[in-house]
């Protein structure tokens, strides 16, 4: 098989902005004790600070013109709909942490912000895997992700 061209290899590997963009904010604790994490984030939040509900905007224009457009190569199809899912599943991990651990964060701060260190770093590792299998030319096979992705595009 044929690896796909280096535009769509950057492409998809962009979609994984996304996800990274809603997955700073569980990593905050962290920029303090590891300076270099912000030089990772720094792109995503000037983004996020150039343009309002930006990541609203990226999810909408993503599913509505890329993933359900056939005339879109099926790698950048595939990596914008795992981004999108890994995406819905730190917002979702967002609101819980906000309604269901924000009370708890005085008596239990310490393992709120371990729960949130450990989404983050979660995140970052999908994102940079991701990111790097669409570099190399190959798809990121995520468990569970992965295979929700292909009974979508099939």
């Amino acid at each position: 098989m044929q690896d796909p061209p280096i535009w769509q290899r950057l492409l998809a590997a962009l979609a994984y902005l996304l996800p990274w963009s809603d997955a700073i904010p569980f990593g905050q604790g962290l920029f303090g004790p590891l300076p270099w994490l912000r030089w990772l984030a720094l792109p995503v939040l000037q983004l996020q600070e150039m343009v309002p509900f930006g990541s609203l905007l990226l999810f909408l224009l993503l599913f509505l013109a890329v993933v359900r457009n056939p005339r879109v190569p099926y790698g950048i199809r595939f990596n914008v709909l795992q981004a999108i899912l890994i995406d819905i599943v730190l917002v979702l991990l967002s609101l819980a942490f906000s309604i269901l651990l924000a009370p708890l964060s005085g008596s239990l701060g310490f393992l709120v912000r371990t729960l949130q260190n450990t989404v983050f770093l979660g995140a970052l590792l999908l994102v940079f895997y991701a990111v790097i299998q669409n570099l190399r030319g190959q798809q990121a096979d995520i468990p569970t992700v992965s295979e929700a992705v292909r009974m979508q595009l099939f």
